[in-house]
This record gives structure tokens, sequence and C-alpha cells, in this order.
């Protein structure tokens, strides 16, 4: 982040490239370049490098409920062309979860004889033995998923994070010099499990502000219009009908499935658009972790290689490839927190939220150490969101570096 003297956003410093393990410029090293604008918009996507810092600085969530989050875990196959039925669209809720864990999955049949299918945790769950990754494995056995899938063959695999706290863990949107707009924000409609009509309706709408602002010959102050035309957008309307989604399935899958065919098939059906109660939420995903000998183990079954897979063999189909000699960017505050506190009493969670094996305590010369293996990483920003003591923080790698998703 760049700010001016009166600590407005200047802009954005580009990564210099050709930086060492050691920290030190190497034979490669490129300086990044200063990017200087009258308004910069931020859309990184959920949990952004940056959007995180402006939050807190400008304290954005003030008065907000704490953002809530998921991980969606996807992939792309390629099955047999009698199996194949473009445009069909499965939604699941529920299984294989127990009924106090928010997750469901989705499988959409695409053109070309292929399948794109995920599931979605929810990053506030209790058990830290849980894995999303084996929960997303075991999920494709059940029956109702599983007959789309055989006699077909993986080709990509993927995770992310999703903001899915909705309109009321939506932080102010703009600052001096400044807005985010899309996941950087949090506009996705978790009911629908669809972000991308939000990110550019919102994206829309600044734009619209930015264009007022500068053809007026402003620069560096807070773009107002822009929250004040999302407030009068059909983006807000939907987000506002659905703004108790999640909070209902905190207090378990019943109530969740039951209040949420309430509030978004029974009232509209009798006239009300929208519900007259408002849910409210108090606690960030990281604090609901349970200390491991509180919560019952979960014994996953092992991967079959046809239809359920390691993470190892996920991470290859991911393409992702990061410069070997370069600074890990998943970084620690406290390099003893991990084994002292999180393996102590949570049992080494990072070694299960993490979807791509990042992440692996091992025992050297009769003492535990956490591993970093850091070249692993697809950028989901689960450890930086799960993490229970907020230890670890999640910087961007060296440009160029990461998962690259083929028709994802």
């Amino acid at each position: 982040m760049l700010y001016n003297e009166d600590g407005s956003v200047k802009g954005v410093a580009t990564g210099d490239m050709g930086i060492g393990k050691d920290g030190e410029p190497s034979d490669h090293f490129q300086r990044g370049m200063e990017l200087h604008a009258k308004y910069t918009v931020f859309a990184e996507g959920a949990r952004g490098h940056l959007g995180k810092q402006l939050i807190a600085k400008f304290k954005l969530d003030e008065g907000k409920d704490p953002q809530s989050y998921a991980i969606g875990i996807k992939e792309l196959w390629e099955i047999p062309a009698d199996k194949a039925k473009p445009g069909l669209v499965v939604h699941t809720a529920g299984w294989p979860m127990d009924s106090d864990t928010y997750g469901g999955g989705f499988l959409y049949h695409l053109e070309g004889n292929k399948v794109t299918l995920g599931f979605v945790t929810g990053l506030d769950y209790k058990n830290p033995w849980l894995s999303p990754f084996e929960e997303m494995q075991r999920w494709k056995t059940h029956p109702a998923i599983k007959a789309h899938l055989e006699g077909g063959k993986r080709l990509s695999y993927g995770a992310r994070a999703i903001t899915a706290g909705g309109l009321l863990s939506l932080p102010k949107t703009v600052f001096p010099g400044g807005a985010l707009v899309g996941c950087d924000a949090g506009f996705l409609n978790a009911a629908r499990i669809k972000g991308s009509h939000a990110a550019i309706k919102s994206g829309m709408i600044c734009a619209e502000a930015a264009f007022e602002a500068v053809t007026a010959g402003r620069s560096g102050d807070e773009l107002a219009a822009y929250p004040a035309g999302f407030l009068q957008s059909w983006l807000h309307t939907e987000l506002h009908q659905s703004r108790n989604f999640k909070q209902w399935f905190k207090k378990g899958s019943t109530i969740g499935a039951l209040m949420t065919g309430i509030e978004q098939w029974f009232l509209p059906k009798i006239g009300v658009s929208t519900p007259p109660w408002t849910i409210r939420r108090t606690h960030a995903d990281h604090l609901y972790l349970r200390p491991a000998a509180e919560c019952q183990k979960i014994e996953y079954p092992k991967p079959d290689g046809s239809l359920t897979f390691d993470r190892l063999s996920s991470v290859f189909v991911s393409n992702t490839n990061h410069e070997e000699n370069q600074p890990a960017h998943l970084t620690l505050k406290d390099v003893s927190v991990p084994v002292n506190i999180n393996l102590a009493k949570f049992g080494g969670p990072e070694g299960r939220y993490c979807p791509a094996g990042v992440y692996e305590f091992v025992n050297k010369d009769g003492a535990d150490q956490l591993v970093i293996n850091a070249q692993n990483c697809v950028h989901c920003k689960t450890c930086d969101i799960k993490d229970p003591t907020q230890n670890i923080v999640w910087v961007t790698p060296e440009g160029g570096g990461g998962p690259n998703y083929a028709a994802m």
C-alpha cells in the first residue's frame, strides 16, 4: 500500500522480482513499480492481502458483524458422453457434515462432456480434526454424486476462500483515495453460492462514482456515490433479503434449512419481500475452534485414485508453480506458536484445513516442528482465516506464482 502524507491512499507498489530466500536481491532482481492514482479500486477476491490492511487501517468493519468465510474445493472432470447433460445443475446441503457444521456442494454439467463440481465448508467449524479437503473427497462417494463421475477422469483441481457473511458483514466500502469491490468487500450471496454477478455490479457502481469524481476534478477523497448507489441497487435488495442465511445455519442444519425455506420461498410467496427479523453474528471464524481433546477424531478413508484423491496429486493438477528461490509467502508472527499452541492445544489443524499440503508437523531430533511447503500453496487464504491464534499471515508471492487454473 502507498499513502499520501494526509493518510489517503496514493496507490500501490508491485512486488520486487528476484528476491532470494535470504531476502537479498538475486542475479534476476527487478525492482517493482509504484502505481499512483486519483482513486485506487481493490478487487483482490476473498481475504484480499491489501484489502485486509485497508479494513484494519480505516476501521471499515467498525459496527459490522465479523466477516464469515468458507472454503470451496473444486474439481473439473471429463465424463463419458452418455452421462453428459449440459445445463444440469445439482446443489446439495449437509452430508457428509454433521448437523452442527455448515457445508454443501454443487455440480454443473458443462458443454464438451465436462462436469465441474465442488464442496463448500464453513470456516466457523468447531472440530479441529475436520479436513475440508477430505470432506470434499468423501462427498463424491455419495451415490447421487458418484453417478455423474463414474467412468470419468479428473482434469483439474483448485481451492479458494469465499466471503459468506453477506450484507451484515459488509464493511464500509470507501475510504480516502479508494474503494473495495467484489469479494474484497464481501458482496457474495452465500444463499445462492453466487458472487460473480455481485462483483460485476459492485464494480459498475464504483466505476460510475469514480468517473463522476474524476470528471469533476476530484481525487483522493471518498467516493460517497458508490455506497449510496449500492443502497439503491438490486444488489442491495438481493443481499438484504438473504442477510440471515449463514446465521441460521449456525443454529444447526435443520433450523438452517427450515428458516432458509421460510425466508427464501414462503415469505416471498405470501408477498413479504424481506424477512422482518435480523439475526446477528458476534464471533470471527477462528474463534470457534475447540481444543482437540474435547472433540472426536475423524477417520477419513484412504483415496482410491479414481474417484477420490490425495492432496499432492490434487496440487499437481492445479498447475501450481512458485519460484523456488524466494522468501516464503506464508509468514508467522511468532515461530513458537504452531508447536506450543496449535499442536499442543488444537492437534495441529494447519495440516488439515490446508487443502494443498502446505503445512505439516514433523519430529526432528525428538522435537516437533512445523514445516511450511510454500511451493504447494494454491492461494486459497484458508490459513490466514482459520489459524486459531491468527499467527499465519498470507502475503503475495513473486508475481506469476501460484495455481494456473485451466477451464476452471
